[in-house]
């Protein structure tokens, strides 16, 4: 069977291309699994959770008996104490007659559950597999947060705790490790007790390492799998420059590498302009693909969009972020932070919150641009003339900063201070959007961004333009800003660049001037 990449669904060595995965599944292994230590593995949304459980288990089941499970779908076992256990004792049923365990064991452990005291029934049956077991006991539990937020999975920790705390002393015997797996880390779940009762937080799972893989994928890790797909059709791809533009724009998460691969193999190969594998694994082809996931939907950016309507107040801090460039210092226990770590939304840079990566952060803009711009004059007027702005393929930037500045002296220039901080980006933005759309991607260089300046970067048929947005604040500060520009324009190699400066002096000389330093301008 030919390999292919794959975006759903456990990843699988023999059938997809995908990272290499050994020394992960090793560190795991001596660092967690041999060392009895019951841990989450508490990732975003497709961060290759499942995978990881699917190859932990392919690994160990020599040496272990591995009890592989998911909540994904057993909604009815949260009914009540007993139908967990009764549907737990099923589950695990199937594990052990899948291993060759003996008939002697498996008749035991098939045994009935008691009603009246369910948990502690459930517990004994641990024990005694546990003990019988030739082999020490694995515990896997995947979407273990699907059916989290009540008082019968708690109860189920708690008895984890409870058999894991004897077992350290020596009084009692179970699971050699116990991996739960899901978005949110159980260990501070919040937990709502009964109907029209307050949520609280309210865990027993205090007694988990904690799991400081990293389970994002480098340039190399993403390099190794585009080794194996160039060396199986013979793909004269330049494989370090790919691998480093995929992980620039996805930071390594695990879905968006293999999202862009396979856009690149299935949908970008055999097109008019990149008529074969050569042709389409290029930076050109690289960023055609960036422009079909940016535009068409997938469950990841759905699930994006959900949370921004599930959590208003998370959003307003990324809106703060993007549009205003607030920096917040990045500390876990703040609630929303926390919440936008547990989606993968925020990641730590220099000590404060940053979008995780480039592409969340261009679908974010994209998202409140596009609600911005439902009875917007400003994006009317440019989706209205956007043809002026394209000729033979190629745009004229010249053109589109100078309309932008026309149009902003018609409509915004009397405005207060205070309403163009706020919104001279979104302004611009949302401007340029409807210019670069469907052709164009943008996004904004996170390492220069603050409530003073913006970098964007646009792209646009394989050409770059480098914009600086800047409040003015002197001549001296405006002046720090042509030199930055200059210096951004050495960088990308790059032989003109401009900078858009928002100036609230009332003697203020408005208008286009061009600068010149050695061969840039």
């Amino acid at each position: 069977m030919q390999k292919h990449f794959c975006i759903t669904g456990t990843c699988i060595p023999e059938k997809h291309y995908m990272v290499d995965m050994n020394t992960r599944i090793e560190f795991v292994i001596h660092e967690y699994i041999e060392k009895g230590r019951y841990f989450t593995i508490n990732r975003a949304r497709q961060y290759g959770k499942t995978t990881m459980l699917y190859l932990l288990e392919k690994q160990i089941k020599e040496k272990y008996i591995v009890l592989s499970l998911s909540f994904e779908s057993a909604d009815e076992y949260f009914h009540s104490l007993y139908s967990l256990a009764e549907g737990l004792v099923m589950d695990i049923s199937d594990c052990l007659k899948e291993q060759g365990v003996s008939e002697t064991i498996l008749r035991e452990w098939n045994g009935p559950v008691s009603e009246r005291f369910p948990m502690r029934s459930l517990g004994m049956k641990i024990s005694n597999l546990c003990s019988q077991c030739q082999k020490q006991v694995v515990l896997m539990i995947d979407e273990v947060d699907k059916s989290s937020d009540n008082q019968i999975f708690l109860s189920f920790l708690g008895l984890l705790r409870e058999k894991y705390l004897r077992w350290q002393q020596g009084k009692d015997v179970t699971f050699q490790s116990v991996i739960l797996a899901g978005v949110h880390d159980v260990k501070t779940l919040k937990i709502k007790m009964h109907p029209g009762e307050e949520s609280k937080y309210n865990s027993p799972w205090n007694i988990a390492a904690d799991f400081t893989l990293d389970m994002s994928f480098s340039a190399e890790d993403i390099a190794s799998m585009l080794r194996e797909y160039s060396d199986d059709y013979a793909v004269g791809m330049n494989i370090l420059e790919i691998s480093q533009m995929i992980y620039d724009y996805s930071s390594g998460y695990p879905y968006l590498v293999s999202k862009i691969c396979q856009l690149l193999d299935e949908r970008i190969v055999g097109t008019d302009n990149f008529p074969d594998r050569e042709a389409a694994w290029t930076k050109e082809g690289f960023l055609a693909a960036m422009k079909l996931l940016l535009k068409e939907p997938n469950t990841l950016f759905d699930d994006m969009t959900k949370k921004m309507l599930d959590y208003p107040d998370l959003r307003n801090m990324i809106q703060n972020i993007l549009f205003d460039g607030y920096s917040y210092p990045f500390k876990r226990e703040a609630p929303f932070i926390d919440l936008g770590v547990t989606f993968g939304f925020f990641k730590e840079q220099d000590g404060m919150v940053a979008i995780s990566n480039r592409i969340f952060e261009t679908q974010l803009y994209d998202l409140f641009l596009s609600e911005m711009a439902i009875g917007s004059q400003l994006y009317a007027e440019a989706s209205g003339t956007r043809n002026q702005f394209v000729s033979a393929g190629k745009l004229n930037m010249d053109l589109v900063m100078k309309k932008f500045y026309e149009y902003f002296e018609e409509i915004y220039s009397e405005n207060d201070q205070k309403f163009i901080e706020e919104n001279g980006r979104k302004l611009f933005l949302l401007y340029l959007k409807p210019i670069i759309n469907g052709t164009g991607n943008y996004y904004i260089e996170a390492r220069t961004r603050d409530n003073r300046r913006t970098d964007i970067i646009v792209d646009y048929c394989g050409k770059q333009y480098i914009i600086k947005l800047k409040i003015w604040r002197g001549n001296e500060y405006h002046s720090r800003g042509r030199k930055q520009l200059f210096d951004y324009l050495e960088f990308y190699k790059k032989e003109k660049g401009y900078l858009l400066s928002f100036n609230f002096n009332k003697n203020k000389k408005t208008g286009m001037n061009w600068n010149m330093a050695g061969r840039k301008f």
